[in-house]
């Protein structure tokens, strides 16, 4: 029998908490879906931040989660799509542009794109 670990989630989004229960085999997003629990995702491949969590008790594990730099894995970052538990778990929602910037803001000097702009005529 797969062991099975109590996770947490508050919902920054939307106000709610959930708890659950999620093998050690399964992925917590998944899971969550599966037992009626709505949370934020896209691409379900870990590239991207959408499902972002931060792990505010616990552990996890993320091999495929090439959305997050080790640098904010290491500062607690997990993507729920690809995040199988390795305890009971405590984490809370992100805001998605928030992470984006923590993970890429770093390459985009210029800071956000800005729409509107004329563009330089010859």
């Amino acid at each position: 029998m797969t062991q099975s670990y109590k996770i947490q989630i508050h919902n920054r989004q939307t106000g709610t908490h959930h708890t659950l229960q999620v093998p050690a085999d399964r992925y917590i997003l998944q899971t969550a879906e599966n037992q009626g629990v709505e949370l934020p995702f896209s691409c379900r491949n870990g590239a991207c931040t959408t499902c972002a969590v931060r792990i505010l008790e616990g552990e996890i594990y993320q091999p495929e989660a090439m959305g997050l730099s080790q640098k904010l894995r290491d500062k607690g970052y997990a993507l729920l799509c690809v995040s199988y538990p390795r305890s009971d778990l405590e984490v809370e929602t992100q805001d998605e542009d928030e992470v984006y910037e923590l993970q890429f803001g770093r390459y985009f000097a210029k800071g956000k794109v800005r729409f509107g702009l004329p563009l330089d005529e010859d």
